[in-house]
């Protein structure tokens, strides 16, 4: 296979943090393009940074756009951090014009989308991010790219220490060990999310019919990660 040119959008947010050191360490990929509206603070010979303030017109990202082979696209917001409007903002329409550029820029690429636990294209959900993260998820569908991989994790545990950004992250957080014994299905770590982003995008996904992941098809493709690698399955 061809050494694979990677996008990261988000690259300093949780998960799109370790999509792209784990993109920067993949054999498969030889050359990675972190985009986002601050510096990540990583140095690698593979890494290409293009510091962008304004994902409302993403316009300007049509020449770093040209050529790629993998979207992985990580940029988001919390609920309850932000107003309804800039949630949608946020989750729909800076999506929708990332994928317009990158359609247009690279026709061919795979896009890797974090979605979210309950994301409803139909539009019907109570909870505007499940609304919102459904309608970005019917507009990547739509947009014309040949493969389009929708991942929607429930709780994800941030792996590494942090300021949580509301009271029931924090809530979380404490309880994590029991609720991961109780509900092992409704959570999934940062890095291996972010481990599966990318490698179905990069490498395709032969043994997974249609484009949504929900979190029980992540935490399956983990289990037989490390099944292969004999890598132990006791972490938090």
């Amino acid at each position: 296979m061809t050494a694979r040119r990677v996008v990261v959008v988000g690259a300093t947010g949780m998960v799109g943090g370790y999509a792209l050191r784990y993109a920067m360490e993949n054999p498969a990929v030889g050359a990675v393009t972190a985009i986002g509206r601050k510096k990540v603070g990583i140095l690698h010979p593979k890494l290409n940074e293009v510091i962008h303030p304004d994902f409302a017109d993403c316009s300007a990202l049509a020449a770093p756009l040209t050529g790629q082979d993998v979207a992985v696209f990580c940029l988001g917001t919390y609920t309850g951090v932000v107003t309804e409007a800039q949630l949608r903002t946020i989750t729909v329409d800076y999506t929708v014009e990332f994928a317009r550029v990158l359609r247009s820029s690279s026709p061919d690429a795979a896009f890797s989308f974090l979605s979210g636990n309950g994301a409803d294209p139909t539009g019907r959900s109570r909870l505007p991010y499940a609304r919102y993260k459904g309608e970005a998820e019917k507009a990547l569908r739509a947009a014309g790219f040949p493969h389009v991989y929708i991942f929607r994790p429930a709780y994800i545990y941030p792996v590494e220490p942090r300021k949580e950004p509301t009271f029931s992250y924090r809530l979380l957080r404490g309880v994590y060990p029991a609720f991961r014994a109780l509900f092992p299905n409704q959570v999934i770590r940062a890095d291996d999310l972010a481990r599966v982003m990318v490698d179905a995008a990069v490498q395709g996904t032969p043994n997974h019919e249609g484009p949504v992941f929900e979190n029980r098809d992540i935490r399956a493709i983990v289990a037989s990660l490390q099944q292969a690698t004999g890598a132990t399955s006791s972490r938090p």
